[in-house]
């Protein structure tokens, strides 16, 4: 079963609907995926309410969904105040645009990511210092192996770091639109691509997202 805890609806940037991204995932294999549309501190309780109002598919369509926000080009320093009024706003999950390099993200937020107890994934982060990569594994932050075009050619360096510092990295696609979700076989590939093991991408497919679920508290 594919885990999924990056996708985008029209409520963002996204071109489909929670319900018909929710249909189309299943019909993809998907268990579990995250509405996790783009904030900052003018819509992020937007955002989330109608993340939560979402999960009513759950009852007819058979996946779990996890309402969400994707921090994105929040002031570094900003990310870990906004990060936990997210939280406190009820979200479920918060993600943070990483350092991506076909971006101009500030250089700065991966750091300050990775100081927040309130961050869960580090999404397509770029290039990554020491010091981050400590306060990850400190925070028990996850990295994201990510299908995205573009966001996807640091996912070498993000596996190295991982294994260097024993990050747990689950594989998200960032789905904007329906030609984005992907079903475990290509999950896979965008795993062994990367140069994973195996083993390593058992881990990133099956044991990672649950390890996940349970820091989110939802398994």
């Amino acid at each position: 079963m594919r885990y999924d805890f990056h996708m985008h609806t029209v409520y963002s940037d996204g071109e489909l609907i929670p319900s018909e991204l929710a249909r189309r995932a299943k019909v993809l294999g998907h268990k579990v995926i995250a509405i996790t549309d783009h904030g900052d501190f003018s819509n992020y309780k937007e955002l989330i309410e109608k993340a939560l109002l979402s999960k009513e598919i759950e009852k007819y369509l058979d996946i779990k969904i996890i309402a969400g926000v994707e921090l994105t080009h929040v002031p570094p320093k900003a990310i870990p105040k906004l990060a936990r009024k997210a939280k406190d706003c009820g979200a479920e999950i918060v993600v943070v645009h990483g350092e991506t390099i076909v971006e101009p993200v500030e250089e700065g937020t991966n750091y300050y990511a990775s100081m927040s107890e309130d961050v869960d994934i580090l999404a397509h982060p770029g290039i990554i210092d020491k010091e981050t990569a400590e306060n990850l594994k400190e925070n028990n932050i996850f990295l994201e192996i990510t299908s995205r075009r573009g966001h996807s050619l640091t996912n070498g360096l993000t596996l190295k770091i991982g294994r260097e510092y024993k990050i747990p990295m689950v594989v998200n696609t960032d789905t904007h639109s329906p030609k984005d979700i992907i079903n475990f076989e290509f999950a896979k590939k965008v795993c062994l691509g990367c140069g994973m093991t195996e083993k390593e991408a058992e881990k990133a497919l099956k044991e990672y997202p649950k390890e996940l679920l349970k820091r989110l508290g939802l398994l």
